[in-house]
Formats: C-alpha cells, sequence, structure tokens
C-alpha cells in the first residue's frame, strides 16, 4: 500500500473515529442536544442510547487489529446510520447546515476509510 493511501485511510478514519465516538458519547448520555436533533425526527429518545452504544462499539470494532469480518459490519452499520440521517432531516425539510454537513461528511469519511484500508484490515475474498 503507498504511502499516500495510507496516509488518507488514517485521516479518514481518524476523523470518522472521531466524529462517531464524540456524537455517540453523547446521545448515550442524551444531552440536550442531541435529544433536541432527534426529536423533530419522530424517533423516541430511547434509540439515542441504543444509537450511541453501536456507534462506540463501532469505532472500537474498525480500530482494534484484526477481527475483519466486525470491521465489514461496522462500517456498513456507520454508512446506514449517516445516510439514514441525512434523509430523515431532508424528508422534513430540516436544512440547517449542522443537520446535513455533519451525517454527510461522516458519510464521506467513513467510505474514505472503508475503501482506503490496507489489506491487513478487508475481508480475504476467495
Amino acid at each position: 500500500m503507498s504511502k499516500g493511501k495510507l496516509i488518507t485511510y488514517w485521516i479518514a478514519t481518524s476523523l470518522l473515529a472521531l466524529g462517531m465516538f464524540s456524537s455517540g458519547l453523547q446521545q448515550v448520555l442524551r444531552t440536550k442536544q442531541m435529544v433536541d436533533l432527534i426529536t423533530p425526527l419522530g424517533y423516541p429518545v430511547y434509540f439515542l442510547t441504543l444509537l450511541g452504544i453501536w456507534k462506540i462499539l463501532g469505532v472500537i470494532a474498525i480500530l482494534i487489529p484484526k477481527f475483519k469480518l466486525l470491521k465489514e459490519w461496522a462500517y456498513a452499520g456507520f454508512f446506514f446510520a449517516m445516510t439514514g440521517a441525512l434523509i430523515s432531516h431532508l424528508a422534513i425539510a430540516d436544512y440547517n447546515v449542522k443537520s446535513i454537513l455533519g451525517p454527510l461528511f461522516q458519510t464521506v469519511f467513513v467510505v474514505l476509510s472503508w475503501y482506503f484500508r490496507p489489506e491487513s484490515r478487508k475481508v480475504a475474498v476467495s
């Protein structure tokens, strides 16, 4: 793997992990900011706890070595969560910059991290 691809991977993965961990922690703690963000979407507040725990576990999965299949599931979960958040906000015409750019950038980081991950972090296709 070239040095440029490895740098791209670690930058994207670091930004992904930072964003998912910080928002996951806020969701587990049910901060006012997160409650105010999810309530207009029609989701129950308890959904924050579930989503937050999944995000934190997903960050652990993509950062630790080995467990390649678990990493694939974590990337898929992040992709579905972020595109789901983006579509949910667009569906209710919530065009607030934070409501749109947060999930959009996180989706980009998910795709970049997944695409540029080293061979040692990929599931072998036989």
